[in-house]
């Protein structure tokens, strides 16, 4: 586009000399038109093709780059103008999060030192690792002189639970060749309630026994301990006295079942095995725990609480 200002007539370039000089890249022509008068005849502008138009090369001012190709003319640039704010408000939620944290752990330090002084003791459910039911850590809890008889002690309990669970295989057979329901009834019974009250009643004891050396304790396993070694005796023996003894897989029942189906008499005689082998280390066992007992002066103990407490009773 071309445009011719201040001039009293359209003056070719013929009609005069003619000098050419650029300016923040707008050419400007500039022609006589006659003696005294001098006019700027031409400003040409190329808007639309910015680099069709070649720089001059007496410029002293390098030429602009071009415009790259994906510029866009029409974007706009987003300036936060409230970062700062921004960043201050940040500051002060994390700093609050962390307050909260902070008390948080020192609430829970303190509940724990409570329950330290009362002495409760507060234990994560780690054993079977596949199935975490109880708490269970011999290595780390019990004494190293302690840690054969814990162990001996806990795979009494794991044999408990192999026995009863073979007694249920034993006797569902027998009930297959037309010993009756009752029979698989009751071993259900001895497995469902056996196994869990083994743990609650004799060796939780010992465990907490062996860890905290509590006298109260060493006596509760005593007790229960010997109730565990009478029914595997019974249950090993199982005279007939509760439905002909055929719900617990003693030698009595396997010489009874032996004559009319071998195979059942083969598993009542693995059974019996079994319940004789349990009986031999438990008795071991309570040995062991009752030699620690009176070693270290628990029985003194013992018999000195008991002999005040019967003294407080008669005051």
């Amino acid at each position: 586009m071309y445009g011719v200002i201040g001039c009293s007539k359209l003056i070719g370039v013929n009609s005069g000399f003619s000098l050419v000089l650029e300016v923040a890249l707008v050419p400007i022509v500039v022609m006589s038109c006659g003696h005294n008068e001098v006019a700027v005849a031409m400003a040409v502008v190329n808007l639309w093709n910015p680099g069709s138009v070649p720089p001059a090369t007496n410029s002293r001012l390098s030429p602009l780059p071009p415009e790259p190709a994906d510029y866009d003319r029409g974007a706009t640039v987003d300036i936060p103008l409230d970062s700062a704010k921004d960043l201050k408000k940040k500051e002060k939620e994390l700093q609050a999060k962390e307050a909260e944290l902070r008390k948080r752990e020192q609430e829970l330090k303190r509940r724990e030192d409570a329950a330290a002084r009362a002495g409760v003791i507060i234990e994560d459910k780690n054993w079977p690792p596949f199935f975490p039911i109880i708490h269970h850590d011999i290595t780390n809890e019990i004494p190293i002189h302690l840690q054969k008889v814990q162990y001996v002690a806990f795979t009494t309990l794991l044999g408990l639970v192999v026995c009863l669970l073979w007694n249920i295989i034993a006797v569902t057979l027998a009930w297959i060749k037309g010993e009756g329901p009752t029979i698989w009834f009751l071993a259900i019974i001895y497995f469902i309630s056996g196994v869990p009250g083994a743990y609650v009643l004799w060796y939780r004891p010992l465990y907490r026994a062996m860890r905290t050396d509590s006298a109260l304790k060493f006596g509760w396993f005593f007790l229960s301990y010997a109730l565990h070694i009478a029914f595997c005796v019974f249950a090993a023996v199982a005279p007939p006295i509760i439905f002909k003894g055929k719900s617990l897989t003693g030698i009595l029942p396997a010489i009874d079942v032996l004559g009319n189906h071998v195979l059942v008499g083969i598993f009542y005689f693995i059974g019996f095995g079994f319940f004789c082998l349990e009986s031999v280390i438990s008795i071991w066992v309570i040995q062991q725990v009752y030699m620690y007992f009176r070693g270290s002066g628990k029985a003194a103990e013992v018999k000195r609480d008991a002999a005040r407490q019967t003294v407080m009773a008669a005051l």
